[in-house]
């Protein structure tokens, strides 16, 4: 019998095929494509709300999400149905009307309960939100940053570090926008004030700094000046107000993903660059930068690639407009999703937005001009045109945050009324977790959560109370999307036997170096997940191109490995087997070449099995 294959990577693939499973509770799916890959996005299917007026562990207000991600491994499915996990959290700068404060950039730990309401629901409880922690973002001796614009001349000395924003008062300045958090708990942040990219051990000490290009570091009067024009109170205002290279002010990086096999680390100017058009929202900034950091070495990123991306555009009557990136989130090491949108919303001039949408880019194509002039004075786009001999990333719309029937299935608006159910005009994060639907493998839910501003009638931050016009709740949309090449691994269900009824997978490692994998042949843990007619008793064999037998395993929880298959399965994604389950699973590493997997049923019984191999991060 021949086994309908599911593949989920172009890491390990030369060739990509794509099996699309659709949710039976999903309605009216919307299909885009790119590059020959297919994405589909099933509608909304569940929304959240915490108060404007939520206080941190500090007592502080909380200010929402400049950014989120899913602690690694903490994501899981209940045997309800529902799902749980933590996440990681960072509010921006603070709340700030005519400048900037001393507010103390932080990052919170949020435990979510989600339960899918895919045919909408009169409620916007379907995402459960509880704060458990607080961490405040200090140097490595313990003094903490601050939030306050840097002077707009002069910067920050620390040893064995480049350059760093620096507050009047002498401390480290930082507005906090992506963030990324590894399997040890320490974190990846960007900011808009460096343009810099930070990591933090998981106590919220400073480790170390990446400095971008010279091309994105803002200059007034030929040097470094990291001020965004947004001055604490009675400080000087920067001359001149705008850069006059580098990034344009509080545009800086915005968006920040690891790629699924932990080796890149991506950061993504918010719009382009003041050389490149970037002279604000009516401006031409369409063409802005994509950097790619090598990870071999953590604690010494390298620069491996730098691409142009072509922001969308939108129509504002007759005129064009170039909306700006608020986060990015890589599906693999050439496309990665994308959120655009204007600066309407509620609490503004125009509650109704005109455009606010996720896309998916590709670079496999786009020019790598990372080492060129164009780090330095040379500008891709002057006055907005692209230079010759570039190619930018291609792009494709895969979710309108905008539609007006998704929004309507959970009671919410886009204008033209402002009231609790608008959306706010600031989205500015993303995650994505698997659905872990043996159904539908490769599905998804994509968190997209807002930023209030610290919007609130009832705030309190640096030591005082402030009152703001309204109140511009937290909130969290959820989509269910079918994304193949999310995961680097593959997958396959067949009615599986004994002998030549068994159930059998070939896939092919590629690269220089031996890869360490997950490899499971499942039955008895798919009943879990409403399937019926499941393999009762699998057992598991992996073959080389020689057809050698190299690996076997039958009852996984039986062996030695059986710890190292529990924290295989958490660092991969993959949904937990059950204690003293007869499913098969072995953790190996395999040289570059070509395998089989054969599972077989023990004895003469017969059901549905699955095969699953992951590359392991």
């Amino acid at each position: 019998m021949l086994p309908s294959v599911l593949l989920r990577s172009a890491f390990l693939f030369p060739a990509v095929l794509v099996a699309l499973a659709v949710s039976p509770a999903t309605a009216q799916p919307v299909t885009s494509s790119l590059n020959g890959r297919v994405f589909v996005n099933h509608g909304l299917v569940g929304v959240g709300r915490m108060p404007a007026a939520q206080r941190d562990k500090f007592g502080e207000t909380f200010g929402s999400f400049s950014a989120f991600a899913f602690q690694p491994g903490s994501w899981r499915r209940l045997p309800d149905g529902a799902y749980a996990g933590t996440l990681f959290t960072q509010p921006d700068r603070g709340y700030n009307v005519v400048g900037t404060t001393n507010y103390t950039p932080r990052f919170n730990k949020i435990e979510v309960a989600f339960l899918p309401a895919p045919a909408g629901a009169g409620t916007q409880n379907q995402v459960g939100l509880t704060l458990s922690d607080t961490i405040k973002f200090t140097e490595a001796g313990g003094t903490p940053f601050t939030a306050l614009d840097p002077t707009g001349v002069g910067s920050g000395v620390r040893a064995g570090l480049p350059a760093l924003p620096q507050a009047f008062n002498g401390r480290l300045t930082l507005d906090a926008e992506g963030i990324v958090v590894n399997a040890d708990g320490s974190l990846w942040v960007s900011d808009e004030y460096g343009p810099y990219v930070y990591k933090f051990a998981a106590d919220g000490k400073l480790l170390t700094v990446i400095r971008p290009p010279e091309a994105l570091i803002p200059k007034r009067n030929g040097a470094d000046s990291f001020a965004s024009n947004n001055p604490g109170v009675g400080q000087a205002v920067p001359s001149p107000a705008d850069p006059v290279t580098g990034r344009q002010n509080n545009q800086g990086l915005e968006g920040l993903s690891l790629s699924p096999d932990g080796r890149t680390l991506f950061a993504l100017l918010q719009s382009a660059a003041r050389q490149d058009g970037g002279t604000g929202g009516s401006g031409p900034r369409r063409h802005t930068r994509l950097l790619a950091y090598d990870l071999t070495n953590p604690a010494a990123p390298t620069l491996k690639g730098e691409y142009v991306v072509p922001l969308p555009t939108y129509l504002l009557g007759t005129a064009t407009r170039v909306p700006a990136q608020s986060e990015m989130l890589a599906l693999s090491n050439t496309q990665f999703l994308v959120l655009a949108r204007d600066g309407n919303g509620r609490g503004v001039t125009n509650p109704t937005s005109l455009y606010r949408s996720i896309l998916v880019y590709d670079i496999s194509a786009a020019t790598n001009i990372a080492g060129t002039a164009y780090d330095a004075a040379t500008p891709i786009s002057p006055a907005g045109v692209l230079a010759s001999g570039i190619t930018p990333a291609a792009s494709t719309v895969v979710v309108n945050l905008n539609d007006t029937t998704q929004l309507a299935k959970f009671g919410l608006n886009n204008g033209p009324t402002d009231n609790v159910n608008t959306l706010s005009e600031k989205w500015e994060a993303m995650a994505l977790v698997p659905a872990f639907d043996p159904a539908a493998p490769d599905d998804w839910f994509l968190f997209v959560g807002n930023d209030n501003d610290f919007i609130t009638t009832t705030g309190f931050q640096d030591g005082g109370a402030y009152t703001a016009a309204l109140d511009n709740d937290t909130m969290i949309l959820v989509y269910r999307l079918t994304l193949p090449g999310r995961l680097v691994n593959v997958a396959s269900r067949a009615q599986t036997g004994a002998g030549s009824d068994s159930h059998i997978l070939s896939f092919v490692v590629t690269g220089a170096r031996p890869k360490s994998m997950l490899i499971r042949g499942t039955g008895p843990a798919l009943v879990a997940y409403g399937l019926t007619g499941a393999l009762t008793d699998p057992t598991l064999a992996v073959y080389d191109v020689a057809g050698r037998s190299i690996y076997t395993n039958d009852n996984w929880s039986e062996g030695a490995g059986a710890a190292e298959i529990r924290t295989a399965a958490n660092r991969s994604g993959a949904f937990a087997l059950i204690e003293g389950s007869k499913d098969a699973a072995v953790v190996v590493s395999l040289d570059p070449g070509v395998y089989s997997i054969q599972v077989s049923a023990v004895g003469a019984g017969t059901g549905i099995s699955l095969i699953e191999v992951y590359e392991l991060p």
